[in-house]
């Protein structure tokens, strides 16, 4: 979906069609979760801090996220793509695989069907989206930016080794820009010059993420479609208006924190053996503390204590303007399915 959440907003509120607009409130402690394309003219995007936000963007307009509304769109969109077919792995509320290798039309055609989803998502949400089409999920999210907004790319089988040669190595998902600078350093600025590099010495420079840059940029990526990817932690956090640096009001914080985590847990039928404590420092540094028990746990009864051993374990060096709770080592006995944002390891 093209600027999502962004997108919504405009569909709602029709007067800021066409303007500068970043989701996520106008705090100067907060962060923008998605901006409009008016906005990222100026160089706003998501994860940028508000205070910097409005310094590239004056007349930025702030508006609050809407998540319940941004759920109900994505379960029309959803219910879409299994017009098409089963094999649908959603990413985030916004984004997903689909493998229409053998699909419901018929279609032998990807790319007519990636233009008739995307018309479809419109005429019945009034939204746009986008779409990447090739040989394998790598690629196709590759593509899937290219002719973005409102526009789709189709990587043909005979065009892929010379696509990925062209590409920027900023441009392959998942190099973000630490990676894209110690390649430009080592004078590898497209897939070709990545290409010149034996397996070898791309292990030795980046570690086991080197066999997957050797993979990629001959066009390997084996990960099949996977519709049913089992959610591997529950969390949640609060970001404070002003940083704190009394440990009782840590425990106050924490208190109301872990009710929502149990709400969550429960919500999804999910227990959990660790419980993992983030805190991220004033100086915006970030520590996370956990335990693990042998029981699985769900209840706020049950993993709060372990909550304060955690908090207590060790000396809070500075003042705190988040706090965190997570569950991990999950039960696998979900009763449905539950989607995670899709990471490639590096």
């Amino acid at each position: 979906m093209d600027a999502f959440y962004a997108s919504v907003a405009e569909l709602d509120n029709p007067e800021l069609r066409g303007k500068a607009i970043a989701v996520g409130g106008g705090g100067d402690r907060g962060v923008v979760s998605a901006a409009s394309y008016e906005a990222r003219k100026f160089g706003v995007k998501s994860a940028m801090s508000n205070v910097l936000a409005k310094k590239k963007c004056p007349h930025l307009i702030f508006v609050d996220s809407n998540f319940a509304r941004y759920k109900e769109i994505s379960a029309k969109v959803r219910e879409i793509f299994f017009e098409y077919t089963d094999l649908v792995e959603p990413l985030s509320l916004d984004e997903a695989y689909l493998d229409v290798t053998e699909n419901k039309k018929g279609n032998p055609s990807a790319n007519d069907i990636a233009r008739e989803i995307r018309k479809k998502i419109y005429d019945e949400t009034g939204l746009r989206a986008s779409a990447g089409i090739s040989i394998n999920k790598f690629i196709a999210k590759v593509a899937s930016d290219i002719n973005k907004p409102n526009g789709q790319k189709t990587v043909h089988p005979e065009e892929v080794l010379q696509f990925l040669e062209d590409l920027p190595v900023n441009k392959f998902y998942g190099v973000g820009k630490v990676t894209a600078a110690k390649m430009y350093n080592l004078g590898v600025f497209v897939g070709n010059d990545l290409k010149k590099k034996t397996l070898e010495e791309l292990v030795k420079l980046f570690g086991k993420s080197g066999t997957h840059y050797y993979n990629i940029v001959r066009g390997i990526h084996n990960s099949p479609v996977k519709p049913n990817r089992i959610r591997k932690s529950v969390a949640a956090e609060r970001t404070f208006m002003e940083n704190i640096s009394s440990e009782i009001f840590m425990i106050e914080k924490l208190d109301k924190i872990a009710d929502e985590l149990e709400r969550r847990m429960i919500k999804s039928d999910t227990k959990g053996k660790t419980i993992t404590l983030k805190i991220k420092y004033s100086d915006f540094t970030q520590q996370t503390r956990s335990k693990t028990k042998t029981n699985f746990m769900q209840t706020k009864k049950e993993f709060f204590p372990l909550v304060k051993e955690l908090l207590f374990q060790d000396k809070i060096p500075n003042s705190v303007r988040l706090l965190g709770l997570s569950f991990g080592n999950l039960n696998t006995e979900i009763k449905e399915p539950v989607w995670v944002q899709l990471q490639f390891e590096f």
